[in-house]
């Protein structure tokens, strides 16, 4: 019996990333300066993912328009996901913001800090003030070749819908190339599975290195920001995206259950765009429509980022506890405004939040922006949190929007949920949902 658990537990992706995970913590507080030469391990394995995004939601997103006639309900459907964005963000800054005030996190102990002192203030500088320009030109590549080469979702997102919509007009003249479209992502969904067997190895590295160059021990200082951050994405992960899916007919328990791969391998990287394909292949074996799936995900990778959301008001509101310096409701205010704005550029890559951190707290005049570097030392810790409350809430998202669009089916969702029905890639790349 122990030997045949053993052997399922092996031939598991979900174990071998527990158990990749369990092992690096513990090569690098053992061995920490070995542990450092395993960060190309890391590196590589969300280089290899990255690799295939691209090109993989182009093809899913092209296929979702040409397979639906009715281009207003394309239309309607990316209208109905931004403005559930839009509310869902909302409520995730507020929850940051109100239990950051509520709790007075970093007002024990102050620090003041000379900004004069800091490059990272100079890199900052007049951030906020072309922040939203800088995202509506972002959404335009350079070349159409650009976006694929940048990796940036959202561009490659804009030339899908653009591509599709061309596609979907030209009528029976292309397609032949409709049929290639639905060929090559069948290709890409087989050399995803191929790359994903990796990850035990890209989460062994990752844990390794970041363990072994920080150690434990970094987390001392602050560690009641870190907890009371994770306790607030719990708080929202339970009881605002709990309720959501319950309203759809989900238990998000049992989908958490249903994702725990992917929830896994999230957690060893702190990417969230590492597990995008596979995500959005199970959410349709789920029983969400191709369609919605296809448009919603990649939308939401830039445009519906609770984690984040939560994480940027939280830790505005502590550096200024934490440098003694007063906010007024003018700044509350402000801060909510910026952070709506800035969160929009924010991708799930290990990074990108201490960038956007710095724009959101140059728009705050008498916030220091050097103070970012007492948060540095946990901001890997902070985006296991963080990137886990994204994926979450994306997933969530599409089952919301597609619900609304009566493009869920419930009942094949609970036939999955409780196992009747195991998920198999090769049938959702054959279409066969």
């Amino acid at each position: 019996m122990a030997v045949a658990i053993a052997r399922r537990m092996g031939r598991s992706i979900f174990w071998q990333v527990v158990i990749a995970l369990v092992a690096g913590a513990l090569f690098g507080w053992f061995l920490p300066e070995s542990a450092e030469a395993f960060k190309p391990l890391g590196d590589s394995f969300i280089k290899l993912i990255k690799m295939v995004i691209a090109p993989l939601v182009f093809l899913i997103v092209v296929h979702g328009i040409t397979a639906n006639a009715n281009l207003r309900h394309v239309g309607r459907l990316v209208g109905k996901a931004i403005l559930y964005f839009e509310v869902v963000s909302v409520v995730a800054l507020l929850l940051g913001l109100v239990v950051s005030l509520l709790t007075g996190l970093g007002s024990h102990t102050q620090l003041h800090i000379d900004e004069s002192q800091s490059a990272l203030a100079d890199a900052s500088h007049g951030a906020h003030m072309n922040s939203l320009v800088d995202f509506l030109t972002g959404l335009i590549p350079d070349t159409f070749i650009g976006a694929f080469a940048d990796g940036d979702v959202l561009q490659v997102l804009v030339l899908s819908v653009l591509f599709g919509v061309a596609l979907a007009l030209s009528g029976d003249k292309v397609r032949p190339i409709v049929t290639l479209i639905d060929q090559l992502s069948t290709v890409m969904f087989r050399m995803m599975g191929i790359l994903v067997r990796a990850a035990p190895l890209g989460v062994f590295g990752s844990v390794a290195y970041m363990v072994g160059h920080y150690g434990l021990g970094s987390l001392s200082n602050l560690a009641g920001f870190l907890v009371l951050y994770f306790a607030t994405c719990l708080i929202f992960i339970v009881v605002v995206l709990g309720a959501i899916a319950a309203f759809c007919g989900v238990s998000l328990k049992k989908l958490m259950v249903y994702l725990r791969t992917e929830l896994g391998i999230v957690f060893g990287t702190t990417a969230s765009d590492v597990v995008l394909p596979q995500i959005m292949s199970k959410l349709e074996w789920l029983g969400v429509g191709r369609s919605t799936v296809g448009l919603v995900i990649p939308t939401g990778y830039s445009f519906n980022l609770d984690g984040f959301s939560i994480y940027i008001t939280m830790a505005v509101v502590f550096i200024a506890h934490f440098t003694g310096t007063a906010l007024s409701g003018g700044d509350l205010a402000l801060i909510l405004a910026v952070s709506m704005v800035t969160s929009k550029g924010a991708h799930g890559v290990p990074g990108s939040a201490i960038v956007i951190l710095a724009a959101t707290l140059s728009a705050i005049p008498s916030l220091p922006v050097a103070a970012l570097a007492v948060i540095l030392p946990i901001d890997w810790f902070i985006g296991i949190a963080r990137a886990l409350t994204n994926v979450l809430g994306n997933c969530v998202a599409t089952i919301a929007i597609g619900k609304w669009e009566r493009d869920f089916d419930v009942a094949k969702a609970q036939r999955v949920l409780n196992g009747e029905m195991p998920y198999r890639a090769h049938e959702v790349q054959q279409g066969q949902t």
